[in-house]
Parts: structure tokens; C-alpha cells; sequence
């Protein structure tokens, strides 16, 4: 092998093993997400229900009307956009949502908040300037659901599907607020 290959085969050398120690030491990569992917699903008969998110963690913040702004709107969770999908239509609180995959938008307020299933898919919950990248322009439906308040703290944020009652809810909870989104499928 001619010199120059090993110049060249040692300083491609250094500058990987540069990158890797600066990926270990500086971003940290391999240490956990502070806000980790989860996903909720629901397979009922033929319907089948899935919801990607992240779960941000209260860690003794105050989180609605603080870490998360009453009347303003928020990405649900943490980090991507959170995306819902189903595969039949449905009626949600009364409102349409025809069969396919949508993200998922609220505006907490202090009795009630709005949700939106949004059409179009993001790659990010928010922008560089920390604001929502939601395009209201999407929105497949938008509906209000009261909040309820927990007795019990729920440290993580919580999306799961509830059909204790026979009555199907998507329910979103986090802190000492829980909502529950009515779900039918239309017929």
C-alpha cells in the first residue's frame, strides 16, 4: 500500500472515531429519549386503531397552564407530531373522521379542551421558534371534549384506547387531567 492510502486510511480513521466520540460524549445519543416513543392500538372485531406519540414526563414542572399554555395549541406530546390511524370511518363525538392516518392537535384550556385530527402529516410537532407546526387548513374535524380531573398524578404522558364501559374512548392524560374522545365506528 502507497503512502498516501495510509495517510489517507488513517485520517478517515480519526475522523470516525472523532464523530463517534462526539456523538457519545457531546449529543449523548445512546443515552435514553427524555420523551420516549410509545404507541397505543385497539383491535376490536374488524376495526383496528393506532396511535403513535411521545410521552413528555412532569417531573415536578407544572404542566397545564404552564409547561403546556392554556388556549394555545400543542402538538400532544413531545418531539414528532402525534399521528392517529384507523381503518374505518368514524364518528367522533358526532363528527365524521373517514378512514385513514391524521395527527392529532389540542388547545388545553382550564374545563374543556379543543381537538383537532389534521390531514396532513409532519414530520415534527414544532418549529424552530418552539410553535406548532399545525395547519388548521388540515383539520378533518375539530370537536371540544370536557376535562376530568385524576386523583392520582400520572407522571408520564398517557394516550391509550378505553372500552371498559362498552363505550370506546380515546383518552389522552398527563399531570391530573385526563380527556375522553367518544369513538363509533360509523355505519
Amino acid at each position: 500500500m502507497n503512502s498516501f492510502l495510509k495517510r489517507l486510511l488513517i485520517f478517515l480513521t480519526l475522523v470516525a472515531l472523532g464523530l463517534l466520540l462526539y456523538s457519545v460524549f457531546v449529543e449523548n445519543i445512546f443515552a435514553p429519549r427524555l420523551s420516549p416513543k410509545d404507541s397505543a392500538k385497539l383491535e376490536l372485531n374488524d376495526l383496528n386503531l393506532k396511535v403513535e406519540y411521545n410521552r413528555p414526563s412532569k417531573r415536578e414542572r407544572e404542566v397545564f397552564g404552564a409547561l403546556v399554555p392554556f388556549n394555545e395549541v400543542w402538538r400532544t406530546g413531545a418531539n414528532e407530531a402525534t399521528t392517529f390511524e384507523t381503518n374505518k370511518d368514524l364518528m367522533i363525538d358526532g363528527a365524521l373522521l373517514k378512514k385513514g392516518k391524521y395527527t392529532i392537535w389540542t388547545v388545553p384550556m382550564e374545563n374543556v379542551w379543543r381537538v383537532m385530527f389534521n390531514t396532513k402529516q409532519y414530520k415534527w410537532g414544532v418549529n424552530e421558534k418552539m410553535e406548532p407546526m399545525w395547519d388548521p387548513n388540515f383539520d378533518a374535524i375539530e370537536i371540544e371534549v370536557p376535562t376530568q380531573e385524576l386523583d392520582n398524578t400520572v407522571e408520564k404522558f398517557t394516550i391509550a384506547f378505553d372500552n371498559s364501559t362498552g363505550n370506546l374512548k380515546l383518552t389522552l392524560a398527563w399531570d391530573r387531567t385526563l380527556i375522553a374522545i367518544p369513538i363509533q365506528v360509523s355505519e
